[in-house]
């Protein structure tokens, strides 16, 4: 029997049965919606259709990382029972969870020396972070050692690639992310961005592709270039949607095809509350095992 917890942040955006499933506790964020703070619990709390239509209703949602207390309060039943913690954290390149983790980590060390308490950076977010925690859970269930399992999340974590495009720009410019102007100019010219997920787990706009069907079209072939064996790639690949999943099942039709031997068909997860909250709606976001990301 494993005598470790493996665990994460909410913001792997998985659906909330599969945690369960795998057997993998999550820790919140939080975000503020129209005046009300609500828990980031994967669409317990809010479901993630009403999320959304708020949104684009014209709600601006605000979010706050977990805290050194919260990660206290989360970590501290598994060592009273006994149980060391391997937590993989959301992206530091994103947010400030990873180093409230680790200040709760020292505390905690205080308080149960006898227990190991590891964390680690994902440098990742969204189903990208949770196709990661996805290959960790099966070690772990093959009998991996929390030191065997340390070692292989960090050698890997960046081999998780994350290719995003949005194609509503209103919330960007709502946000102040982009120019009003930027926006109208986008919007008139049906720019879609594309972005990824460099190595220090930043997201970085990589092209500017005018129209949907093009910029569907060019995620995919990033991952034909990307992916471990190309098209003979034999992996797992995640995709998560903003209330867009009309558009994440055309770029699901289209690896399924161009990728005969995937080990399972795409998986397709919403964005969480969380992360949208600084997408907005209409952002695809795709996941896979490749080469490693160098920039």
């Amino acid at each position: 029997m494993c005598n470790y917890v493996l665990t994460c942040c909410s913001t792997a955006d998985m659906p909330y049965d599969y945690f369960k499933q795998r057997n993998i506790p999550y820790v919140c964020f939080h975000y503020v919606l129209d005046g009300k703070e609500y828990p980031d619990d994967l669409g317990q709390s809010m479901t993630f259709e009403e999320f959304y239509r708020r949104v684009a209703a014209g709600s601006m949602p605000t979010t706050s990382q977990v805290n050194v207390g919260q990660f206290i309060e989360f970590f501290e039943p598994f060592l009273k029972e006994g149980k060391d913690i391997l937590h993989i954290s959301f992206s530091s390149g994103l947010s400030g969870a990873y180093n409230s983790a680790l200040i709760a980590r020292e505390e905690l060390l205080s308080r149960y020396p006898d227990r190991k308490i590891i964390v680690i950076d994902s440098l990742g977010a969204s189903s990208g972070y949770g196709l990661l925690m996805d290959m960790a859970a099966d070690m772990r269930d093959n009998g991996a050692t929390i030191e065997e399992l340390q070692a292989w999340v960090e050698e890997n974590k960046l081999n998780i690639h994350h290719w995003f495009f949005s194609t509503d720009l209103t919330h960007y410019k709502r946000g102040g992310r982009i120019s009003a102007t930027a926006a109208a100019v986008g919007t008139l010219l049906n720019m879609c961005p594309l972005l990824n997920m460099s190595y220090d787990g930043k997201l970085i706009p990589r092209r500017k592709i005018r129209g949907k069907k093009q910029v569907i079209a060019q995620i995919v072939n990033m991952m034909e270039m990307h992916a471990k064996d190309g098209v003979n790639y034999s992996g797992k690949c995640f995709i998560s949607n903003s209330a867009c999943y009309e558009d994440a099942r055309k770029v699901a039709d289209l690896i399924e095809e161009k990728f005969p031997l995937l080990s399972a068909p795409v998986m397709i997860n919403s964005v969480g509350t969380v992360v949208g909250s600084h997408t907005g709606q209409g952002t695809v976001a795709l996941f896979f095992v490749g080469d490693k990301r160098v920039d």
